[in-house]
């Protein structure tokens, strides 16, 4: 859709994810002059406040998130908010809703961040106060469902209000800028596209790791795990991207068009090729950390890592695998891909001290965005008894460089996008449903097998059957 939206109607509006993201993100773009001075923003929720008591709300995690170079603009910025309570299982207030949210001049943008439990009620309640309109887009928080029969009914309903190009499904990931340069990276460089395949790498690796336990996701996390909270959307998102083929062109449809593919292309995982666990107490940062049963309170099955082996079965990647790995209470909290390239075919340099090792494309997500490529250089000396090689890196992890005058947050973008109408960075409905069906299967083996998580200590990298996933094949996690 070509119009710019001059309202903002934010469901959710008093929850984490709003006070941590949404309204930072917001109240930054405002600062920079990146938002259409009309924009007038009006939060929803449960929660029994009036326009000055969101405002305060507001000011308060505005305050606490938004770090001290860009406070300038929260006063100019309270001004766009005002505030409707609303229970969105009921009919009754959306009609208030509409009324206070206005006509607008150009067009309506929702983003819908509630249990997925409402989100059939909230359509309906937008219907009812016709808030449906074809100057209305809406944006969807995860999760969007637990399997690919719930994704169905979730995308149904929504579908019954709004056509796909209406439709703005959020990963947040997608929003990074070192995410966005995985596609600068490979289709503006003749250095890496030719060489972007099984031909020349060896394997992908993708990790995503935290530190953090349950946190405040105590109820969420028990009913879904690692393999559905992570995997699922990021992870399979970040492959998408690394596994591509070019897009004939940089559009919202072109790009997702070869993302779809690639996830139709995954195998199905087959037994031994997956690896769960459930962190026990241990040590992270220094400090002692209970087990996650002890912070749930009794005892579950549900995986807090995982680890894959997966094939994407097309003629770009044939015999590549793609390791994948994500969990909590880990050493370090890090979000990278790995591009590990194949040893040279010959090597001149027949000397102990000329080993060589095979080129890598160390690309950083979190907490630090970089890129950096490993290369074999001749160790300085006399060489008298032979040429001595060692390994540099070629690291552009300089201050700024993916992040321009502000390190912005990746709702930024998002936020901005669903705004002005560029679905480039949303999932599509087909790609939802590929990563879901891919994910059911892997959990309908793990019940066939009758797997466990197998138990891992807080503060290290999971099972020691993770390590044997890649041993066995000769290869190393990196750490």
């Amino acid at each position: 859709m070509s119009f710019t939206a001059d309202r903002l109607l934010l469901f959710g509006a008093t929850g984490d994810l709003s006070r941590r993201m949404l309204l930072p993100s917001l109240c930054a773009l405002d600062a920079d002059g990146l938002v259409d001075p009309k924009l007038q923003i009006l939060g929803t929720a449960r929660s029994d406040l009036d326009d000055a008591g969101f405002r305060n709300m507001a000011r308060d995690a505005l305050e606490h998130y938004l770090p001290e170079n860009r406070k300038g603009g929260i006063a100019t910025f309270l001004n766009r908010l005002h505030y409707q309570p609303l229970d969105a299982t009921t009919l009754e207030g959306f009609d208030a809703l509409a009324a206070k949210l206005g006509t607008p001049e150009r067009g309506l943008a929702i983003f819908l961040s509630t249990a997925p439990s409402l989100f059939g009620p909230t359509i309906e309640g937008l219907r009812h106060g016709g808030l449906t309109g074809n100057n209305v887009r809406i944006g969807l928080e995860k999760p969007l469902g637990t399997d690919l029969d719930s994704s169905c009914r979730i995308n149904d309903a929504v579908a019954s209000a709004f056509p796909e190009k209406r439709i703005f499904r959020i990963d947040h990931y997608l929003g990074k800028e070192t995410v966005q340069n995985l596609l600068a990276l490979r289709f503006a460089n003749m250095l890496f596209e030719p060489i972007w395949n099984a031909a020349y790498i060896d394997h992908v690796q993708i990790t995503v790791a935290e530190t953090v336990g349950l946190e405040s996701r105590i109820d969420f996390y028990d009913g879904a795990g690692a393999l559905r909270d992570m995997v699922q959307n990021h992870m399979l998102q970040l492959l998408a991207l690394v596994a591509m083929e070019p897009p004939v062109n940089y559009d919202p449809t072109a790009v997702r068009d070869e993302k779809v593919k690639v996830l139709r292309a995954l195998r199905a995982v087959t037994a031994g090729e997956t690896v769960t666990g459930q962190y026990r107490a241990g040590a992270v940062d220094g400090g002692v950390v209970p087990g996650y049963d002890e912070e749930l309170g009794h005892d579950s099955d549900t995986e807090t890592f995982v680890a894959i082996k997966a094939h994407i079965d097309n003629w770009r990647w044939a015999g590549v695998p793609f390791y994948l790995r994500t969990g909590k209470r880990l050493p370090e909290r890090t979000t990278e891909i790995l591009i590990q390239f194949r040893c040279i075919p010959h090597s001149i340099f027949d000397r102990a001290s000329a080993r060589l090792k095979p080129n890598r494309l160390l690309i950083g997500i979190q907490p630090e965005e970089n890129i950096t490529l490993s290369m074999m250089t001749k160790l300085p000396g006399l060489d008298r008894d032979g040429i001595a090689l060692r390994e540099v890196p070629l690291d552009i992890a300089m201050p700024d460089a993916f992040t321009g005058v502000h390190r912005r947050i990746a709702y930024e973008r998002l936020m901005l996008d669903l705004i002005e109408g560029d679905q480039t960075l949303f999932v599509r409905r087909d790609e939802v449903e590929a990563q879901w069906q891919w994910i059911d299967a892997i959990r309908a083996g793990w019940d066939k097998e009758g797997l466990k998580p197998k138990a891992y200590s807080a503060g290290t990298w999971g099972p020691s059957a993770a390590i044997a996933l890649t041993e066995r094949d000769g290869r190393s996690w990196h750490e």
